[in-house]
């Protein structure tokens, strides 16, 4: 049995869902169902008795310590995490909590359960962190891409925040042995994406009509990776990565903003044309810039590649088809998680934009 963190949430609850489709080991999740987690993502496998979900906090060690002593994990992989830009410059404190705070209390109780266990079951087990590309800063344009050696460079609260969760992660593992793996991909895509990142923003606004908001130029770019990929390589990563390694998971796909937007209005021109015969593109409006907007980043995943035979499946041309074809056949999805927080949050943060 494993234990994840933050299990429905947009990546948790696909690695969550692919993870019951893959094998046959049960998982317990552990999500606090915030805004962005939801037990809809997971109503395929509500009824499959190998997930057993569980309500609560990373940051509640006498839950953690509890969940540990009564399933015995062999591995905890962790995604809980407060992960959208936007949200951490207005609001910063919960992302200080739950990415700092929150991955603290995890490792403590990790590392206690860890250290009580018999030598063979302590020498299997793993803690894997699920990080991000952001941590590393920001590119120039000609700059080679980020290898897991570059220097942690963060300009938001959020990347800041997961910066120090990786310090920690490190650190437990060179100071108390705790046997660790992380992770740092670049921006993923694909089902279940909470619509207030780029990709699932357009298409609910193009195909309700409304504006489609692009930051300053547009020319921001970053390298793309469909969910589904990064789930396999967790998966490969949990099962042949070296001790104390980190792993950058990208999917080759370095494009700008304003591309990625104009993509999305080709396809749903194709899949779902308006029904004025014009094209979704003359809804993209130009909005001012966010503060610290970092202006690339690109992922070199050479390492997983070379050394855990991992590599993507997807193309970007493929994995986004894929990802308008599921938004555009889960209208019930969409529409539930569109609340009245949601639609706040969207006016707070675009409304006083030109």
């Amino acid at each position: 049995m494993i234990l994840v963190t933050g299990g429905a949430g947009f990546i948790g609850s696909n690695f969550v869902i692919d993870w019951v489709a893959e094998s046959n080991e049960p998982l317990i999740n552990l999500d606090k169902l915030t805004y962005a987690g939801n037990l809809q993502n997971l109503a395929e496998i509500q009824d499959d008795s190998r997930h057993i979900f569980v309500q609560g906090d990373i940051g509640d060690k006498k839950l953690i310590a509890e969940l540990l002593e009564q399933h015995k994990p062999r591995a905890v992989v962790n995604f809980a995490a407060e992960s959208h830009v936007d949200r951490s410059i207005t609001g910063p404190d919960d992302f200080i909590q739950t990415n700092i705070v929150g991955t603290f209390n995890l490792l403590e109780a990790v590392r206690a359960y860890w250290s009580a266990l018999a030598d063979r079951e302590k020498a299997d087990f793993r803690f894997l962190h699920v990080s991000t590309d952001e941590v590393y800063g920001s590119l120039k344009p000609d700059a080679p891409a980020f290898t897991e050696n570059h220097p942690y460079e963060p300009n938001s609260p959020y990347s800041a925040s997961k910066a120090a969760s990786d310090h920690l992660v490190r650190a437990y593992h060179h100071t108390y042995g705790l046997p660790v793996l992380t992770t740092n991909c670049s921006n993923n895509y694909g089902p279940y994406h909470f619509p207030e990142k780029l990709i699932p923003l357009m298409i609910v606004n193009a195909l309700a009509g409304r504006p489609l908001p692009v930051y300053g130029d547009g020319m921001q770019i970053r390298d793309w990776l469909f969910v589904k990929d990064h789930c396999s390589a967790i998966r490969r990563v949990l099962q042949a990565g070296k001790l104390g390694e980190t792993y950058n998971v990208g999917g080759w796909n370095e494009k700008a903003n304003i591309d990625i937007v104009r993509t999305v209005c080709r396809l749903l021109d194709e899949q779902k044309p308006r029904a004025d015969g014009k094209s979704y593109s003359e809804q993209i409006t130009y909005v001012t810039d966010r503060p610290g907007h970092d202006r690339r980043y690109a992922i070199d995943a050479s390492k997983i590649e070379r050394e855990l035979g991992w590599k993507p499946a997807e193309t970007f041309e493929t994995g986004i088809r894929k990802t308008i074809d599921w938004y555009l056949t889960h209208g019930d999805w969409v529409a539930n998680v569109q609340s009245g927080s949601y639609r706040e949050w969207v006016e707070t943060n675009y409304g006083n934009r030109k």
